[in-house]
């Protein structure tokens, strides 16, 4: 039930635009995925998510697993039906949660054990159950369970990630291979922290074993940004080119249209929910920090290029106001914002790239940028 199809490419770039078929639904590409880690996205519902444009989420394996669990999910049959999102989600493995949250994380050759975050409880996380519980979550796009590395680490430390990663995908496509094959799609991760070499082979390593999709793992992780962009140049052009190419957990504005001109389609983070808490509006001419006494008495709203439900209702003041105030309207009229700014930039760079104008898309994108 999936596939992916490349409907243009640029003639100047490696940008992109496609369309990957999932079992609830079309997802165009390039898209961005809000980050629905405990089955929502942070104070907004499914429809104002559809009114956004969003085409498919990311749950979060590792925080579903711990609660509510499979026992919950499993009666409504999924994590659609449970979160009533009817269009396609895309997990994560849970490996990036465990390294970065749980306590007493061990890494050994059968999998990670690690101690809940929540009440302290021991688990098991291997390849084989990273698969199991994705599975019964109902995702349209699995990921394998792969080892992150944090930045700086040293080429031992990146190279024995990237075997981990290499094995544990082995095993998680055998899992995956049975009883039901194609349904749903299975992600490889590519890991080798920032050196090229390790980069490459994983990379090259990984294509062999034929995965639905490929993604990078271990980027915007604190490098600087320069060595990310170098870091994903020389990785994506070694992956499949008919297969869908995914940037995990990289999510400014400039980063996504400079990692579409590379060639990639998939991104996720959760930088619009997480700074729309924090007072941050994204816009076309900037980042906006609503609490800037600038906007006291502003009756515009954030964009006025925006089409919105914040944007065509509520003004800087008032939105102002609201932050100041800890009002919880404010987090879901900014959260609203910002994730209609993500989705529908990405689907405007999609536009571009099928008028064959994507070049001067870029070179508008950075000219506009005034604060």
């Amino acid at each position: 039930m999936f596939r992916f199809n490349i409907i243009t490419q640029s003639k100047r770039s490696a940008a992109r635009a496609g369309i990957l078929q999932t079992a609830h639904g079309p997802v165009e590409t390039p898209v961005f995925m809000p980050v629905g880690t405990l089955g929502s996205v942070k104070s907004v519902t499914p429809e104002e998510l559809e009114a956004c444009g969003a085409q498919i989420l990311l749950g979060n394996t590792y925080h579903l697993y711990l609660r509510p669990g499979r026992e919950v999910i499993s009666r409504f049959q999924g994590l659609h039906r449970f979160m009533h999102w009817p269009h396609a989600i895309l997990t994560d493995s849970g490996g990036f949660q465990v390294f970065s949250l749980a306590r007493l994380a061990r890494i050994s050759a059968e999998g990670v054990t690690f101690q809940s975050h929540i009440d302290g409880s021991a688990h098991l996380l291997s390849p084989e159950k990273a698969i199991d519980i994705q599975r019964w979550l109902g995702a349209d796009i699995m990921m394998c369970l792969d080892q992150c590395t944090a930045y700086p680490s040293s080429g031992e430390e990146a190279r024995k990630a990237a075997e981990t990663t290499l094995a544990w995908a082995r095993r998680c496509k055998r899992a995956w291979e049975t009883p039901e094959r194609g349904h749903p799609a299975l992600f490889g991760i590519v890991q080798g922290g920032m050196h090229p070499e390790l980069r490459r082979e994983s990379a090259e390593r990984l294509a062999e074993l034929d995965f639905s999709g490929y993604a990078l793992g271990g980027l915007s992780v604190g490098e600087p940004l320069d060595l990310m962009l170098a870091t994903a140049a020389a990785a994506l052009p070694l992956l499949p080119a008919g297969k869908p190419k995914y940037i995990m957990g990289v999510g400014r504005p400039e980063d996504l249209i400079d990692l579409v001109c590379l060639g990639a389609d998939m991104f996720d983070c959760v930088l619009p929910t997480r700074n729309a808490r924090n007072g941050q509006l994204f816009t076309r001419r900037g980042v906006i920090t609503i609490t800037n006494a600038w906007y006291r008495e502003d009756p515009d709203p954030p964009d006025s290029d925006c089409s919105c439900y914040t944007c065509r209702n509520y003004s800087l003041a008032y939105l102002r106001h609201l932050f100041l105030s800890r009002e919880l309207l404010g987090y879901r009229l900014n959260t609203i914002h910002n994730v209609h700014h993500f989705v529908q930039f990405v689907r405007e760079m999609r536009a571009a790239i099928l008028a064959d104008e994507f070049e001067a898309f870029k070179k508008r994108f950075y000219e506009n940028r005034e604060i």
